[in-house]
C-alpha cells in the first residue's frame, strides 16, 4: 500500500533570504529527498539550485510527508519528515545546513506516519508536534488484494487496523515529550492522512481536525488545560450528510464564505465527492457539499492535496484539488500506471453561490492527467499571488505559476511572534476595509496532504479602495492593529510594534 500514497513537499524559506525554497520527499530510489534553493533573491529570476548535498537534507528513506516550523524559535524554519518507518526531525542550523536531531529531541515514530503539523496547542510560545499515523501495515504482513477483474490491485485500508496519532509537547531546550495519552489523543484511532489546526470554536485555543481514510474524521477540541476532547460526531464533522464515513485524504481549513470562521473541506475517494463542512461560528458543522455544488464537481475523482486560496483576487477563497486514483481505472487498462486523473481548479462564485470548475480555462498547466498527491501553496515568485506546487506519484513535480489575477491588488503579511512562537503559527489576521466585512485569514503551514505551505498570510483584492488596517490576534490572545497605507505590499509585522486593541 505504501507505493500508492506518497509523496509530500514543503514550500519554506530555509535560508531566510525572502523567497520560498522547495523540499521534495521521495518514497524510493537512491537519490533521496531533495532541497532546491530559490535564487529569486537577489538575482530577480525564478531559478532553483539543488543544494541537497551541501545542506545535508537529503534523507534516504521511504518518505511520506513533511511539516515545517521553527520549533526552537531561532528564526530558521525546521523540518519534520514522516516516513514508512522512522521519522526524522531536521534542525535548521541557520548556515544553510541541517542536522538530524530526532534522537535527542525524542520525536521518532517507527510506524507508518503521514501528515504532521507544528502547533502551539498550549500557547506557551513553543511549537509542539502533532503526527498522524495511518495503518498497522508491515512488509511482512502485506496482504494480496485484487481488482474485480481478478488482477492484483492495491488493498483498501479496511484490510489493516488503524493506529493512534502522536502528540509531542515541546519542553524547550530542543526536547519534546510524548503526551499522546496524557493529552487524550490516544482515546481515538483512525487511518489519518490529513490534518489542519485552527481555532474552530472561537475559544482562543487551537484545535486540530484529522481526515481519516474510510473511518469517521476526528475533531480534537482543545480544552485549554493541556488536553483535547474528540468531538467530531457531536459537532457534525465526522461523517458526510448521509451518515457514512468517507475515504478522507486531504483537508483544508479557511473562511470560504467570509463570515469570520474557518470552514473545512476534505477530499475523498472517487464516487464519494469532497465534503464541505460549513462552520456556524461556534465550532458546529454541517455538510454543505451539495448546497455549493462541490459534490458533483468532485465525484469522478480521488482527491488528495487541497487548499482554500484566493487565486483570482476577488476576496473569495477558491479550491485547487490534486487528483489521482488508488485502484486501477478500467479506462486505463494495460497502461503502466492506470491511476491518472486530472486536477481541479474550482472557483468560488461568492455570496452563497455554487463553485464552478475552471480547470479547462486555467491553461495547459492543468491539462496533464497524472497521479497527483501533495499540493503546497505559496507565493513562490513574490509577485503577490499564490502559486501551486504539485507532486506526482511516480512522476515529475509540477510548479504552476499563477497568472490569473489580472493585475488586481494584493496584500501579504509576514508575522513575527515575540511572546508567542516566532513564526506566529495559529495567529488570525483580519483585513478591514471601509464599509465591508473584514477578511479573515490565519498563519499556518499545515493542511492539504503530506505538505508544508507558505506561512505568509495572503489577501487578494478586487480593488485598492477603502483599505484601513489589519488586526492580528496573536496565538497568546493579544490583539494589535497596523494601518494599511497601500496595497501590493509585503508587510512584516513584529509582535509588540502595533497598536493594542
Amino acid at each position: 500500500m505504501t507505493e500508492i500514497m506518497g509523496s509530500g513537499a514543503a514550500l519554506f524559506d530555509y535560508d531566510r533570504d525572502g523567497d520560498l525554497d522547495v523540499y521534495l520527499v521521495q518514497s524510493a530510489g537512491e537519490q533521496g529527498n531533495r532541497l532546491f534553493r530559490n535564487e529569486l533573491v537577489p538575482s530577480g529570476k525564478l531559478r532553483f539550485t539543488d543544494v541537497t548535498t551541501q545542506s545535508a537534507a537529503g534523507l534516504k528513506a521511504y518518505g511520506m510527508g513533511v511539516a515545517a516550523g521553527d520549533y526552537d524559535n531561532d528564526g530558521f524554519p525546521d523540518l519534520y519528515v514522516t516516513n514508512f518507518g522512522h521519522n526524522v526531525l531536521l534542525h535548521n542550523n541557520g548556515n544553510g545546513t541541517f542536522t538530524d536531531v530526532t534522537a535527542q529531541a525524542g520525536v521518532d515514530d517507527d510506524r507508518w506516519s503521514t501528515s504532521a503539523a507544528f502547533v502551539d496547542y498550549d500557547r506557551d510560545g513553543r511549537l509542539d508536534l502533532f503526527v498522524l499515523n495511518y495503518l498497522d501495515f508491515t512488509l511482512q504482513g502485506n496482504k494480496r488484494c485484487f481488482a474485480p477483474t481478478g488482477e492484483p490491485d492495491y488493498c483498501t485500508p479496511s484490510m489493516y487496523k488503524p493506529v493512534t496519532a502522536r502528540l509531542f509537547h515541546n519542553e524547550g531546550g530542543g526536547r519534546f515529550k510524548d503526551v499522546t495519552v496524557a493529552a487524550g489523543i490516544a482515546a481515538a484511532r483512525g487511518p489519518g492522512l490529513g490534518i489542519a489546526c485552527a481555532d474552530f470554536n472561537a475559544d482562543g485555543w487551537p484545535d486540530c481536525y484529522v481526515a481519516n481514510d474510510g473511518m469517521a474524521n476526528l475533531l480534537w477540541l482543545n480544552q485549554g488545560n493541556g488536553a483535547f476532547r474528540e468531538a467530531a460526531l457531536e459537532r457534525g464533522a465526522a461523517y458526510a450528510e448521509d451518515g457514512a464515513a468517507r475515504a478522507g485524504m486531504g483537508v483544508t481549513a479557511g473562511d470560504f464564505d467570509n463570515d469570520g470562521d474557518d470552514d473545512i473541506l476534505v477530499t475523498n475517494l472517487r464516487r464519494e465527492g469532497a465534503t464541505l463542512y460549513r462552520n456556524d461560528g461556534k465550532g458546529n458543522f454541517f455538510d454543505a457539499s451539495l448546497q455549493f455544488g462541490l459534490g458533483p464537481l468532485t465525484f469522478p475523482f480521488t482527491g488528495f492535496g487541497v487548499e482554500w486560496f484566493d487565486y483570482d483576487h476577488d476576496t473569495w477563497l477558491d479550491l485547487f484539488i490534486a487528483n489521482g486514483a488508488v485502484t486501477r481505472l478500467e479506462s486505463q487498462r494495460g497502461q503502466p500506471h492506470p491511476f491518472r486523473e486530472r486536477n481541479l481548479l474550482l472557483r468560488n462564485e461568492g455570496e452563497g453561490k455554487r463553485f464552478r470548475d475552471l480547470s479547462a480555462e486555467a491553461g495547459p498547466a492543468l491539462a496533464p492527467e497524472e497521479v497527483s498527491r501533495s499540493v503546497a501553496f505559496g507565493d513562490i515568485d513574490n509577485d503577490g499571488d499564490l502559486d501551486v506546487l504539485v507532486t506526482n506519484n511516480n512522476g515529475p513535480v509540477r510548479l504552476l505559476l499563477n497568472e490569473a489575477t489580472h493585475g488586481r491588488p494584493w496584500l501579504e503579511l509576514e508575522l513575527e511572534g515575540v511572546k508567542c512562537n516566532r513564526m506566529a503559527l495559529g495567529a488570525r489576521v483580519a483585513l478591514h476595509r471601509t464599509g465591508q466585512r473584514p477578511l479573515w485569514r490565519r498563519v499556518h503551514t499545515d493542511s492539504s496532504y503530506l505538505c508544508a505551505n507558505d506561512p505568509r498570510v495572503h489577501f487578494g483584492l478586487p480593488d485598492a479602495a477603502g483599505l484601513e488596517r489589519v488586526v492580528v490576534r496573536w496565538p497568546d490572545g493579544s490583539r494589535e492593529a497596523w494601518p494599511v497605507a497601500r496595497p501590493n505590499t509585503l508587510l512584516r509585522l513584529r509582535q509588540g510594534t502595533g497598536r493594542a486593541e
